[in-house]
C-alpha cells in the first residue's frame, strides 16, 4: 500500500499561547511551530495568521456566458458543468434531477433529461440533497466503442424500498445512487435510450454530505489501465464527526474515493467492475472498489495535466477546510485527523502533535473556519489546475474556492505547500466595468438586477470547457460565467 508525506515547503502552524506552557520549537520539517510541553492544546483555528488578503491577488477577467432556467420561480441549483468534446457540447445540471444541454457559445441552453420523468425520485429537499453529480464516458460520443452514449448520474433519491448494496446500519434517511443512462444516438438534442440501470445504492444514515463528486480521469487514453475508470466521492454518511467511524473502516464504502469500471461486472451485485489494480484488491478486509479513504466530504477532485495529480477538496467539519494530494491507497486522516491537527470533536481539533502519523496523507493547503477572508462559515470546494497558457496570470496555479463565500483561492501547483494556509492566494474577478471584485458581489448585482433578494452566499462550482475555458456556477442567479482567456 502507497502512503506518503508530501515532502516541500511547510505551511505555519501556531497554537494558542498558553504562557507557561507553551515553548518554540524547531520541529523537523515544521519550523517555527508552537507546541504543548505540558498539556494538549484545543482551538478552532490552529493558524498564526490568516489567509493573505491583499498580496499575490490574480485578477482575472470574467463574462456572462449562458443563463440556465428557473425552476418553480427558483433559481437553477447548479452543480457541475461537463464538456462533451465527442458532440461539441457541455452539460449543466440542476440539483432538482434535470441536465441541460449548452452550446459551445453559450447560445442554446435546453433540456437533454429530467431525471424524475424517467423513474428517478431525486430528493433535492434541504440545501444539501439532490442529483450530485454525473459524468460522460470519454466514448460517449464515440461511435461503435462500448461506453457509446453513456452517462453516469449520482443523485439522492427518496426510494429506500430496494436494497443498498452499502449500507452502514442504523436509520434511514434516503438513499443515494449511481446510475447509468445509455443514449441510442450521442448526438440527439434529448435523451433518447432506455430507463437509467443502477449501478450501486448506498443506504444514508443522515440528511447531510452524503455524495460528491464522480468523474472518469480526462488525462488517460485508450489503452491506459485508467482508461474509462470511474472515480467516485462518497461521504462519511453525514451527520457530524462521522459518529458510526466509517471513513477509516475499510470495510465501508463511506469516507471514500471509489474507483470502479462501469462497464465491468465483477462487483458484488454484478452491476460494475472492480479494476485489478485498486490498492486493496485481494484484501479479504478492504472493499476493492476503494481508491482512497479517510474523507469526509469530498466534494470535488481534478487532475493536473501536467503530472497526473489528483487534488481533493475535502469539506471539513468545524475547524477546517483541506485540499490534499491523492494516491492509490492514500489514507487522507478523517476522523482521527481534522486537517494536519487530531480531531478533537466540535471544540476542535488538539494541534500538540501536528502531521506526526506517517502513515496518513495529509493536506497540501488547508484553511480555518474562523478565517475572516471565507466569513466564518466554509465549505471548501475546487479543484482545476491551470496549465498552457489560456490564463496566463493563472499558469501552474491550483485554483480552488470556499464554497459559501465565494472567495477564489488559489496556490503553486509545482511547488507543492506542505499544509497550512501561508501559500494560499487569491482570485478576484474583473467585470465589463473594469473593477475588480469577489464572486459573491457580482452574483448580488445580478440578484438586483434580477429582482431577487440579494443572496448571502454563492455555492460556487468551479468546471472546465473547451479549449482549456474555465466556468464558474453558483445556486443563486442561474447564470454560468465564464473566465475570459487571456484576461
Amino acid at each position: 500500500m502507497t502512503r506518503y508525506l508530501n515532502s516541500a515547503r511547510p505551511g505555519i502552524f501556531a497554537i494558542p499561547l498558553a504562557a507557561a506552557f507553551l515553548v518554540f520549537i524547531a520541529s523537523p520539517g515544521l519550523p517555527g511551530l508552537l507546541a504543548g510541553t505540558a498539556q494538549a492544546q484545543t482551538t478552532d483555528n490552529p493558524f498564526a495568521e490568516p489567509i493573505e488578503a491583499d498580496g499575490g491577488v490574480v485578477v482575472v477577467d470574467v463574462t456572462e456566458f449562458a443563463e440556465v432556467p428557473d425552476a418553480d420561480g427558483l433559481p437553477a441549483r447548479m452543480m457541475r458543468l461537463v464538456d462533451e468534446p465527442g458532440t461539441s457540447r457541455m452539460f449543466v445540471n440542476d440539483m432538482r434531477g434535470t441536465i441541460y444541454r449548452v452550446s459551445y457559445d453559450g447560445s442554446d441552453v435546453a433540456v437533454y433529461v429530467d431525471m424524475n420523468a424517467w423513474g428517478v425520485p431525486v430528493e433535492s429537499g434541504g440545501r444539501e440533497r439532490g442529483f450530485q453529480s454525473f459524468a460522460f464516458h470519454p466514448d460517449f460520443g464515440q461511435t461503435g466503442s462500448d461506453g457509446y452514449g453513456h452517462f453516469y448520474t449520482y443523485s439522492d433519491v427518496s426510494d429506500t424500498s430496494p436494497a443498498a448494496d452499502f449500507s452502514p446500519g442504523g436509520d434511514v434517511s434516503h438513499h443515494t445512487v449511481l446510475h447509468e443512462w445509455v443514449a441510442g444516438d450521442a448526438n440527439a438534442t434529448t435523451y433518447d435510450g432506455e430507463a437509467p440501470r443502477e449501478l450501486i445504492r448506498f443506504e444514508q444514515p443522515f440528511g447531510n454530505h452524503n455524495a460528491g463528486h464522480v468523474a472518469f480521469n480526462p488525462l488517460a487514453s485508450p489503452g491506459d489501465d485508467e482508461y474509462g475508470l470511474l472515480y467516485i466521492g462518497s461521504a462519511d454518511g453525514g451527520s457530524g464527526g462521522d459518529p458510526m467511524n466509517l471513513a477509516q473502516n475499510l470495510e465501508s464504502a463511506f469516507g471514500k474515493v471509489l474507483r470502479i469500471d462501469p462497464l465491468g461486472s465483477n462487483s458484488e451485485n454484478g452491476s460494475y467492475g472492480i479494476p485489478p489494480s485498486n490498492p486493496f484488491v485481494g484484501d479479504g478486509n478492504a472493499l476493492g472498489e476503494i481508491y482512497a479513504y479517510g474523507v469526509r466530504n469530498p466534494q470535488r477532485f481534478g487532475w493536473d495535466p501536467a503530472n497526473g495529480n489528483l487534488f481533493l477538496a475535502d469539506i471539513g467539519q468545524n475547524s477546517i477546510e483541506t485540499v490534499s494530494l491523492v494516491s492509490s491507497g492514500a489514507n487522507l486522516g478523517w476522523n482521527v485527523w481534522e486537517g494536519s491537527f487530531q480531531y478533537v470533536g466540535r471544540n476542535g481539533v488538539e494541534t500538540s502533535n501536528p502531521r506526526s502519523d506517517a502513515e496518513v496523507t495529509y493536506p497540501v493547503v488547508e484553511f480555518a473556519h474562523a478565517d475572516p477572508l471565507t466569513t466564518g462559515r466554509s465549505a471548501v470546494t475546487g479543484v482545476h489546475v491551470f496549465r498552457g497558457d489560456t490564463y496566463p496570470q493563472m499558469q501552474d496555479r491550483v485554483l480552488f474556492a470556499d464554497f459559501v463565500s465565494g472567495e477564489l483561492l488559489h496556490f503553486d501547483a509545482d511547488d507543492l505547500p506542505e499544509g497550512g494556509n501561508a501559500d494560499i492566494r487569491r482570485m478576484l474577478l474583473r467585470t465589463s466595468d473594469g473593477e475588480a471584485r469577489t464572486f459573491l458581489e457580482i452574483i448580488r448585482e445580478k440578484n438586483e438586477a434580477q429582482g431577487r433578494t440579494p443572496t448571502e452566499r454563492t455555492d460556487v462550482r468551479i468546471d472546465a470547457g473547451p479549449d482549456d475555458q474555465v466556468f464558474l456556477l453558483n445556486k443563486h442567479d442561474g447564470t454560468i460565467r465564464r473566465l475570459v482567456p487571456g484576461g
